[in-house]
């Protein structure tokens, strides 16, 4: 009788742990939890026949039988999907605090080469973009900051439209701000929708199209460097172009990148100026105009970098 107790005691001391895990975790745990904590297989079955607990697609468990909240069900896909997965895109936006919007399906996303299991209403892909550096800090459901997820949000979202709407949301309910897209959007280097997504978040910035080659120079006296040439023409093997910021003396061209040389067009002719240049000495930096505005600090240091290395003028 003794025994009996000393093994029922251990028992209730086991689901005492999943539940303070499951507390912190909308009312649900993996089954890899459950078995790390200590219970077995059989337990965890007779949990589920005594309507204490739940089964939640196949890797998770309620604590509890009633209804089960949108935000669970979340915790759920994460452990679905495996150990190194995480809400992306949408949902992880819902998951940070977006609200007003209607997610079809859950998002997550798992490195290359992980197993991938089907869901009802669940979307977990492979993704070459895993990386634990883009995880969001604080506790709470494993997922994408709010930066990256409006960002893939957007550049996976079924139309224009709705990617402007995710991206303009994310900003409105201050999840994010503008500034911190652009300069996660500085990362992307290949996609669809690069372009589109640039010109929102250019109106998103209230005003960054004047930011241009005048408002280089001006940057350069703040900073003290030298003043630069602007618009300065030259004559390459496509015809006569312009330079748009130029320090004759020490050989650096900056050319300042709106849009449109994201173009496929633009990118053959930047290319071939750009090779031209480079045959003729002078050492091209390119400064996108969305990372003047988001980022100056960082391109600025290579434009006084390149300066310092350059020979200076006699």
């Amino acid at each position: 009788m003794i025994r009996h107790q000393t093994v029922e005691a251990r028992r209730a001391e086991r689901r005492h742990r999943v539940l303070a895990l499951a507390a912190d975790q909308e009312g649900v745990v993996s089954r890899r939890q459950v078995y790390a904590l200590g219970l077995t297989r059989a337990e965890v079955l007779a949990n589920v026949k005594a309507a204490r607990w739940q089964r939640l697609l196949t890797q998770s468990l309620c604590v509890h039988t009633g209804p089960v909240p949108e935000r669970a069900r979340l915790w759920s896909a994460v452990f679905e999907a495996g150990p190194r997965a995480f809400l992306d895109g949408e949902s992880a936006l819902a998951a940070a605090g977006l609200t007003g919007y209607q997610t079809t399906s859950i998002r997550v996303s798992v490195p290359r080469g992980a197993k991938v299991r089907r869901g009802r209403d669940l979307n977990i892909r492979q993704t070459r973009r895993w990386s634990a550096d883009d995880l969001a800090a604080g506790g709470g459901v494993p997922r994408t900051r709010p930066a990256v997820a409006a960002v893939r949000a957007a550049l996976w979202a079924r139309s224009d439209r709705q990617a402007a709407l995710l991206l303009t949301m994310s900003v409105q309910q201050g999840l994010v701000t503008a500034e911190q897209l652009g300069a996660e959007m500085l990362r992307v280097r290949r996609a669809r929708r690069r372009g589109f997504i640039h010109a929102v978040l250019l109106d998103l910035l209230e005003g960054v199209r004047s930011l241009g080659e005048l408002d280089f120079a001006l940057e350069c006296r703040r900073r003290g460097l030298p003043e630069p040439d602007r618009q300065v023409l030259r004559r390459g093997p496509r015809g006569r172009y312009y330079l748009d910021v130029f320090w004759s003396a020490w050989g650096l061209v900056v050319e300042v990148d709106g849009i449109q040389h994201g173009w496929a067009g633009c990118q053959v002719d930047d290319a071939i100026r750009q090779n031209h240049l480079t045959l003729s000495g002078d050492r091209v930096l390119r400064l996108p105009l969305l990372g003047l505005r988001v980022a100056p600090d960082e391109f600025f240091e290579q434009i006084e970098a390149a300066l310092a290395a350059a020979r200076s003028p006699t």
